[in-house]
């Protein structure tokens, strides 16, 4: 096992893949600093080890990651030497010359779908949730909106990010948010089975066609995201709304706003 800076992670071998597992279930594997920065490192060191070619993420219990932990904590232990947007994983995980698999085993969102999007394969449990909450937060998210008109077109990258609302692993597929369905059970071995598929493939030839496919993606507006994150007044009321568990201020009355994560 390689220490990724938090407990919160954990990363192990099977032979030539290894297995990042986000497990934190006092908090539903919401994501700390440190743990998205983890799931950074776990990138770079499968990246530069040769013995290791291939990275598979996946999460524990009902939940695959429903994003960040909303109070930006640190738990005991955890080290983050980076800041800010150095701290993310998404842009590591699109251009990993190593394959990336997500193995989605439930609950995903926020950040967490982020990670199944950037993956070179997302294999999904039929039992899995996804949702883009940013705007119920007050968070404009540049990678977001970078990213998901080039899976989905700009629609349904309104629907989704515009309603916020939740749908199931059979219409994430169908829309083209992520690739592979498979029954719960089977999980782990076809998370394995895409890796080895992946792996068969020559490796310059395929760096060269993931940076084409990573071109369809858009400009990341990170400094609006940053700016409003230190300063918004939307963005503080949503994060205070989600922590007392009520709708938020902007919310008028008589519209129906279902409390959850």
């Amino acid at each position: 096992m390689t220490d990724l800076g938090t407990s919160n992670l954990r990363l192990t071998r099977d032979g030539p893949v290894a297995w990042c597992v986000i497990d934190r279930p006092s908090a539903r594997n919401a994501l700390t600093p440190a743990m998205y920065y983890g799931i950074k490192r776990a990138v770079q060191l499968v990246n530069n080890d040769p013995e290791l070619a291939a990275l598979i993420i996946t999460g524990t219990g009902d939940v695959f990651a429903p994003g960040g932990d909303l109070g930006g904590r640190l738990e005991p232990g955890e080290t983050l030497p980076a800041v800010g947007e150095d701290v993310l994983p998404f842009l590591a995980i699109r251009d990993s010359r190593a394959p990336v698999i997500a193995a989605v085993n439930g609950i995903c969102q926020a950040g967490g779908l982020l990670i199944a999007m950037m993956a070179d394969i997302a294999v999904v449990s039929d039992r899995a949730t996804f949702r883009v909450p940013e705007l119920l937060r007050g968070v404009p998210d540049g990678m977001y909106g970078a990213t998901l008109p080039a899976h989905v077109g700009i629609a349904v990258a309104r629907d989704l990010l515009l309603s916020a609302r939740t749908f199931d692993a059979a219409e994430a597929q169908r829309l083209g948010v992520i690739s592979r369905v498979v029954p719960h059970d089977d999980l782990h071995a076809a998370a394995v089975e895409a890796a080895h598929q992946v792996l068969r493939t020559a490796p310059e030839a395929r760096a060269h066609v993931k940076r084409m496919l990573n071109e369809r993606y858009g400009y990341i507006d990170f400094q609006t995201m940053y700016v409003t994150l230190a300063r918004d007044s939307e963005m503080r009321e949503g994060m205070r709304a989600f922590m007392e568990k009520r709708p938020p201020s902007w919310v008028p009355p008589g519209v129906t706003f279902e409390v959850k994560r």
